[in-house]
This record gives structure tokens, sequence and C-alpha cells, in this order.
């Protein structure tokens, strides 16, 4: 299965382990499933984690953060979006993970939020506890 993690599932899971996010990527880690993301979606999870808050609830300096997003390279299907048209009506910076679900041919994304979850009715999307109880 091919799964797109938004960065906040991403992010949550490896703070805070013991959650429901954590379990999702504990299972990414396990190889129970692949992971596609953006080009785009890299950068941001690398800018997100040099937010202070972020650093610091981890514990990562800037080697540790350099070889994340590194491994997130090797280990996910990073994929180049092209000219895919998709919209997200509430939210359009919302658009390039809605764009790499559709790239990617992924099974599913997996979200927290809201703009993005309001579109289940057109795009296979779940929520973090909805995935977790298929793994």
């Amino acid at each position: 299965m091919k799964v797109v993690l938004d960065t906040n599932v991403l992010l949550s899971g490896l703070m805070f382990p013991e959650g429901t996010p954590g379990r999702i990527v504990r299972a990414w880690a396990e190889a129970r499933f692949g992971v596609a993301l953006s080009l785009d979606q890299l950068a941001e999870i690398g800018r997100v984690l040099e937010y202070p808050k972020i650093r610091r609830r981890l514990g990562w300096d800037d080697q540790q953060i350099e070889t994340f997003i590194k491994q997130l390279y090797v280990r996910a299907e990073v994929i180049e979006l092209g000219p895919l048209s998709v919209e997200v009506p509430r939210d359009a910076d919302d658009a390039p993970i809605l764009a790499t679900l559709a790239a990617a041919k992924a099974d599913v994304l997996v979200t927290g939020d809201g703009d993005l979850l309001a579109l289940r009715d057109k795009y296979p999307i779940e929520t973090p506890a909805d995935f977790v109880r298929r793994l």
C-alpha cells in the first residue's frame, strides 16, 4: 500500500511516538506500507523541523535533521509535482499535498487537516485514527 502522510501526521508521529500518528510512523518504519511525498513536502518538513519548539521537543540538532531528511528522501517515493490540477477550495495551500496523492497514485492520504478531510467524498483521505484501524 502506498500512503501520503500529511506533514502534520509525520511530525506529530515523531514528536509523540505513543500517540496515533506515532503508531503510523512506527508502522512505516516496520515497512508495513510505503510513503510517497513531494519535493515540496520534503522541503516543508525540513523547514518545520527547524522551528525551535519542534527542535526542543525532538532534541535534534542540525545534523540529526539533515540525516532525517536524507533518510526520507531515500526511503520514500519522492514525487516531482508537475502541472496536475487539483483544488482545495477551503485552503489553496493544501493543494500540493492533494496533488501528491494524485501524482503518486497513492492508495490514501492520511491527514488531520479539516480542509483536506472535507474532500473525502472525492479522494481517498482518512484521519490518522481511521488509518490505524486498518493497519
